[in-house]
């Protein structure tokens, strides 16, 4: 993240770019210099995520109720003394790093393996320095900021460029997050998160004008510094051989930098020695060796360019428009012209004024988004309903169903999963079926699920997934008693009986229409966990009585604790796959909130928030207790109103299953025929081995034949018992796939 090397350049060549300062006297400053005006700090959150979790326990699923309060604790921090705090999160990944993205991905499936192999090897939690976030944490993390009352928004590019604009067009005290680019945007003041002192609100600014005097440069050099270093645009290995070129001829070189910090050194006297000698003379292609990365490079460059915002290192041209992001940037290498800086400008400006000069400027509606409508193919035509997705996605209010609706492509990042328990399928897969009904109902379906339709593009990290390509993924059909309502109805209707019709579709999207009333008479918040449970139960059939027992029990006995209580609990010892059912179901939670948003909120978001129906090391406790056969009682903590609702709950789900053909077992049935109490249909690889294998060779299959017509798309819209009946009707799968498939049944 960031401009590589630049981080550890400053704290140990440059130390006097970082200046120890309270928030508390710089509010008072603010205060003093901008009457009526309130100390605002814009928060890179996505760059807190770590500083906030605090909870000792972290590999359970997460301690959601004591991040809940960390969260709580964090606000009150600044709120006391008057600052304002604005939180941004990624709303989506940029083509352009996408790259990037899949490397940090797989580098995470590597760490994740070390932990579950730790895990094995000791039965306990590694320590801190093997950290892995839980799953689901940036998306729950929005709604527990909302819960408390912040103003929280999602980006629609990159955030680093939407925090610094905000940062910048509202005047805002500083940008609170750890991310060296950063120190690149001529932007407000930027203060590290990682050395946040919480109780007396000290902290460390990064000087950007004191790294310019240290290194001989402009803040103007600072962004061509920084691509040819290599950032999340222009790879490091891109200018490598020059780097090294400007290492040899350097002769300033420091004692106390290392290599890198040298190197570093040596770029930017490159830049303030020879580049700048022909600034306005020379193009930078006649002066760097940029080749066929001229155009990369330039974006690299403008990419740092806020609106209004202009730079002396690239040429302008009214043509020859080049989009980037939300800007527009004209570029030209035409030696005719003459030399004046680049300027970012609106996308409907027909003059090359700037968008925004002034931190008073009005801010964009977020309704309003005629500009990139009229430059982006989406995959919904109707702007009206595009504008509210667009809106609630901004307003952090949704999930994914934006991404879906406009650009057809979502992602969902890495989830603590053993890629070596074949028994346990990952949550891309068990989720998909959910996911392809939503598609359904956001794009319209089509006639068999496999072969027609619109096609969603989905990055979704799981054990076998090099993740060169996006799985190519239709939507399935939908049963809505009644016929499926429209978007407009669903989410903007107020007519009476709408609230039922968007309950039908909930129900519909996760299959579940027959057990309606069942569902519908349980109270809130375990509506919402007995839905996902049973479609969790349908889906999964390695899943058995004794996880159902300790998922309700858990649910229980969280209603009656609080963070301190649950903070001091101490496990026997962690088990694997207790660890990975936790993460299982946090990432079902999350896929709730999918499906709340597309079908018009019909559940309190509250109803499924993890902090309200969840808790790792209380999952995991109730967990190991049923494994060892403790009956119901002490499950729920001898407490007889608690093992009424267990019951209660427990028949509710296991009648909804039976529905589905599907029958909740002990693990006890297993065990004496089947040693280690794995499940008979998946002792030898399985069927959700062969969902997997099954999934790689259709998506590679799909990019060797090329061409629209030719792309076989993975269904995977059933449960491995409905997949394998449905294959011998399904198009484009190969004879030798659905033959290992009937020999496993």
């Amino acid at each position: 993240m960031g401009v590589r090397g630049l981080q550890g350049f400053v704290g140990s060549t440059c130390p006097h770019v970082c200046t120890a300062v309270n928030f508390k006297e710089l509010a008072e400053q603010h205060r003093s210099q901008h009457p009526g005006c309130t100390p605002t700090v814009v928060v890179d959150a996505m760059c807190c995520l770590r500083y906030w979790y605090t909870p000792e326990s972290w590999v359970c699923g997460g301690q959601w109720r004591e991040y809940f309060a960390a969260l709580r604790d964090f606000v009150q921090a600044f709120t006391t003394v008057g600052i304002k705090l604005v939180f941004f999160f990624d709303g989506m990944v940029e083509q352009g790093k996408r790259a990037v993205w899949v490397r940090r991905r797989l580098k995470n499936n590597r760490e994740i393996a070390r932990i579950f192999h730790y895990i094995k090897s000791h039965r306990e939690q590694p320590g801190r320095n093997m950290f892995f976030i839980p799953s689901g944490l940036a998306i729950f993390t929005r709604f527990a900021l909302k819960t408390l009352g912040q103003e929280t928004l999602c980006s629609l590019q990159e955030a680093d460029y939407e925090v610094a604009t905000y940062g910048l067009q509202n005047n805002c005290l500083g940008i609170l997050g750890e991310d060296t680019d950063y120190l690149i945007y001529d932007t407000c003041p930027y203060f590290s998160i990682s050395e946040l002192c919480l109780d007396s609100l000290d902290t460390v600014m990064l000087c950007r004008e004191r790294l310019c005097e240290s290194l001989e440069l402009s803040l103007a050099d600072l962004p061509v510094l920084a691509c040819l270093l290599g950032n999340d645009t222009v790879p490091e290995g891109m200018f490598e051989s020059f780097r090294f070129q400007c290492l040899s001829s350097y002769t300033s070189m420091k004692e106390n930098a290392d290599k890198r910090g040298n190197v570093i050194l040596a770029v930017a006297d490159h830049i303030a020695k020879v580049l700048r000698l022909h600034q306005g003379e020379k193009k930078l292609e006649e002066m760097l060796p940029l080749g066929q990365n001229k155009a990369l490079f330039y974006k690299g460059v403008a990419s740092y360019l806020l609106p209004g915002q202009t730079s002396p290192w690239i040429f302008q041209k009214p043509k020859g428009v080049t989009t980037l992001g939300k800007q527009i940037v004209s570029m030209s290498t035409d030696p005719e012209f003459e030399p004046e800086s680049l300027v970012c400008t609106h996308p409907e400006s027909k003059e090359e004024t700037p968008l925004c000069t002034h931190p008073e400027t009005e801010q964009e509606d977020p309704m309003n988004m005629e500009p990139e409508m009229k430059q982006q193919v989406t995959m919904v035509s109707d702007t009206e309903i595009l504008k509210v997705a667009r809106a609630q996605h901004v307003q952090a209010e949704s999930y994914l169903v934006y991404g879906v609706m406009s650009s057809g492509e979502i992602e969902c990042s890495n989830t603590l999963e053993d890629a070596l328990d074949q028994a346990l399928p990952s949550q891309a897969f068990v989720y998909r079926p959910m996911r392809q009904r939503v598609y359904s109902l956001l794009l319209g379906a089509g006639g068999d699920g496999a072969s027609s339709g619109p096609v969603i593009r989905e990055w979704f990290v799981h054990s076998g997934n090099p993740l060169r390509h996006p799985d190519l993924v239709r939507p399935l059909p939908m049963h809505v008693p009644g016929g499926t309502p429209s978007l407009k109805v669903l989410w903007l209707s107020q007519e009476p009986g709408v609230e039922a019709r968007r309950m039908d579709t909930l129900l519909a999207c996760l299959d579940l229409s027959a057990s309606r009333e069942e569902l519908q008479a349980v109270e809130s918040p375990f509506q919402a966990l007995c839905c996902l449970l049973t479609y969790l139960f349908v889906q999964v059939d390695t899943l058995c009585l004794e996880d159902l027992h300790a998922f309700i029990a858990q649910a229980l006995c969280l209603q009656g604790k609080s963070a301190g209580q649950l903070m001091d609990l101490q496990l026997e010892h962690v088990d694997s796959r207790a660890v990975q059912l936790g993460s299982l179901l946090v990432r079902g939670l999350s896929m709730l909130v999918l499906v709340n948003s597309a079908c018009g909120f019909p559940w309190s978001n509250s109803d499924f928030m993890p902090w309200n129906v969840f808790d790792g090391k209380l999952f995991h406790e109730k967990y190991l207790q049923s494994e060892k056969g403790c009956p119901a009682e002490v499950l729920v903590e001898q407490n007889r109103s608690r093992l009424t609702r267990f019951h209660d709950l427990k028949s509710i789900v296991c009648k909804a299953c039976m529905r589905e053909d599907r029958r909740i077992v002990s693990r006890q049935h297993w065990r004496p025929h089947h040693p280690g109490g794995h499940h008979p249909r998946l002792c030898q690889g399985g069927p959700w081995l062969l969902v997997r294998l099954v999934s790689v060779e259709c998506r590679e299959d799909a990019h060797e034949k090329g061409g629209k017509k030719n792309k076989t798309v993975v269904p995977l819209g059933k449960t491995c018992r409905g997949f394998i009946s449905e294959s011998r009707n399904l198009k484009g799968f190969s004879g030798r796939i659905v033959g290992v498939a009937r020999m496993v049944y």
